[in-house]
């Protein structure tokens, strides 16, 4: 599904030589890799490297759900409503629309009327991402990668049976398969999605129209990144919560701003509220709440999470072991309950995002194939939520560090007192940092700011290497720069420790 986090680094921009520099794998080891997601992918790529012959198996498309339907064509979107966001400042930075000297021109903000071609819009995203995926299958062919297009399924332990597109059947002798399964949008029974005016967000990209009325049911990282999309397009947004708030499992302080921000604009958002069902009406669709409320638009989206594609396809019966919610249980270097398999990404349950899913997959086939490896650590991760303003987290959480008990110094700097962002009439926003109060080491970190997946770097770093506030507060930044605000932050956090 789409996450809080950008797809890896585009992999046709580096280049290895088809001939692997350093052979680990013994000669002939077949690695199969069913789902060529991230984590399929770069598995493909390192066993390559490694020596392996490999085999990727992919029904949907090269790149799979994260690029063709998830991650790529969802934040394109979100990229094109920024355009929109940005546009919304016109006037107080003193742009007028109007021929110049023109005294009677109506402020901007009067006479903007951006027209959103959703059609356009829709199309080039698609393409988008149609053309990523044709970048990978180039990268992988290139490097010696063989590619299957069809369904695979496991007949025990050692052996893909791949169900081709052309009703062909193919078996797959393997000394080592990798699962990169993905995951699927998971539905309501009682919300029968249909491609027209009830959506999960696969289907969104099928719209030609801007939808007048959309209701999102689900206010987690999905519900709120397309909730906040539409919503700066022109759409009329209402956001069914069933939690207190949005962002349930985000850091509040965050989710709190972002929810008021929603509201400011506009949005309507129905806290503590469950949808019970959605179904069409003549001219829309009409959802009723657990209470009894009914809710009209002309379009719902169900953003209720995702099921892993885990079922039927013999897994059980090789002995890979699942867990109630069918996700395939990993350890820290991706292996499986068999011995020779391992699983990557969204099928797994580890953390939905598509950085997650590329480790997972590098480091199964740096284990498995006798190449050095370190166990993944997923403290180190960082991820980013793409509304506006975006919330990029890195580290431990405020939550997590309070209910293990733990103690810890805390400051929040807003963001409308940094000079860059006040030149770019950026008030929304904050940096939040936490360190231990004894050694000074930074523990975690809260970026809310318009790009705040770029800004929260320096905290990734600081987090992954152990770095003291005075570490950071000490680095040079540039004057004016909203990174400013980091180490201003952590210069607060040295006062604080040191009790000046």
């Amino acid at each position: 599904m789409p996450t809080a986090n950008t797809t890896p680094q585009d992999t046709t921009a580096a280049t290895l030589t088809t001939e692997p520099s350093e052979v680990v794998a013994e000669p002939g080891h077949h690695v199969v890799v069913v789902g060529g997601g991230p984590g399929g992918y770069e598995a493909a790529l390192v066993a390559r490297r490694l020596g392996a012959r490999v085999t990727v198996v992919e029904r949907q498309g090269l790149g799979g759900a994260a690029v063709l339907t998830d991650v790529v064509p969802s934040k394109t979107l979100i990229a094109t409503a920024e355009w929109l966001t940005i546009a919304e400042s016109a006037t107080e930075l003193g742009i007028r629309s109007g021929t110049l000297g023109d005294a009677t021109a109506p402020p901007a903000s009067e006479a903007r009327r951006h027209l959103v071609d959703l059609q356009a819009v829709n199309s080039r995203l698609v393409a988008l991402a149609a053309a990523q995926s044709a970048d990978i299958r180039a990268r992988l062919e290139r490097e010696g990668v063989t590619v299957l297009a069809g369904t695979g399924r496991l007949d025990g332990p050692s052996k893909v049976v791949v169900d081709g597109e052309d009703g062909s059947t193919t078996a797959l002798d393997a000394d080592t398969i990798l699962l990169a399964l993905g995951a699927t949008p998971r539905t309501l029974p009682t919300a029968v999605p249909d491609g027209e005016r009830i959506l999960t967000w696969t289907q969104l990209y099928n719209l030609t129209e801007l939808p007048e009325r959309l209701i999102v049911v689900g206010s987690g990282v999905t519900g709120a990144e397309f909730a906040g999309a539409y919503q700066t397009l022109g759409s009329d947004v209402v956001l069914v919560s069933s939690r207190d708030r949005v962002l349930p499992g985000e850091d509040m302080d965050a989710a709190e701003l972002l929810e008021g921000v929603f509201r400011a604009r506009g949005m309507t958002v129905l806290s503590r509220s469950r949808a019970a069902s959605a179904e069409r009406t003549a001219d829309g669709v009409a959802v009723t709440l657990a209470d009894g409320r009914v809710v009209e638009g002309s379009h719902v989206l169900i953003a209720v999470g995702a099921v892993p594609s885990t079922r039927g396809i013999g897994l059980e019966e090789a002995g890979v072991r699942l867990t109630e919610s069918g996700h395939v249980e990993v350890d820290k270097v991706s292996r499986t309950s068999v011995r020779g398999i391992y699983a990557a990404g969204d099928c797994t349950g580890v953390l939905p995002l598509a950085s997650v899913a590329a480790m997972q997959g590098r480091t199964a086939m740096a284990h498995a194939l006798g190449d050095a490896v370190a166990p993944l650590q997923l403290g180190t991760v960082a991820a980013n939520i793409f509304t506006a303003p975006e919330i990029a987290t890195v580290g431990y959480s405020e939550e997590r560090l309070r209910s293990q008990g733990s103690r810890y110094v805390t400051t929040t700097l807003p963001l409308a007192r940094n000079p860059r962002a006040k030149m770019h009439g950026m008030r929304d926003g904050f940096v939040k940092l936490f360190a231990h109060p004894e050694a000074g080491v930074v523990l975690g970190g809260v970026v809310v700011a318009p790009r705040a997946s770029e800004l929260v770097f320096p905290i990734t770093l600081a987090v992954s290497h152990r770095l003291t506030v005075d570490d950071v507060a000490n680095a040079f930044t540039v004057y004016p720069s909203l990174t400013g605000s980091i180490a201003e932050a952590a210069r607060v956090l040295h006062g604080q420790l040191t009790g000046r």
